[in-house]
């Protein structure tokens, strides 16, 4: 089983299906990708359930930087999927193709939310 997402013209993901393995192609079709970008007339890009912040969950090897979801960028360049930004002053890491915050979040146990105004993390 893989999972595959459908590309609009902008490379945003709308949509993720389950779908066969590459190695399962019948004749005539030379990858999945291709078969379902030609019968939706968009692109498709496989993705990899096992991938987040460009580690694989399993110790494998991590493919396209994230699991793509519904909103996700594909960027051809880095050849991974990329969460929306969650906050303008974040950057986008693009090892762990993971935004990152100006200041790191307190690693002190408690629970803190982002607030972007005043560019700090705030205990809740």
């Amino acid at each position: 089983m893989a999972h595959y997402a459908f590309l609009d013209s902008n490379l945003i993901v709308t949509r993720v299906i389950v779908g066969p393995d590459e190695n399962d192609l019948p004749e005539g079709v030379t990858s999945w990708e291709d078969h379902y970008g030609q019968m939706y007339e968009c692109q498709v890009r496989r993705t990899s359930y096992n991938t987040h912040a460009s580690q694989h969950a399993l110790g494998g090897t991590p493919f396209r930087g994230n699991y793509a979801g519904i909103g996700y960028t594909y960027d051809s360049d880095l050849d991974a999927f990329i969460p929306p930004q969650p906050f303008p002053s974040w950057t986008l890491n693009t090892s762990t193709v993971e935004w990152e915050p100006p200041t790191p979040e307190p690693d002190d146990g408690e629970l803190y939310l982002w607030e972007e105004t005043s560019q700090e993390w705030v205990a809740i």
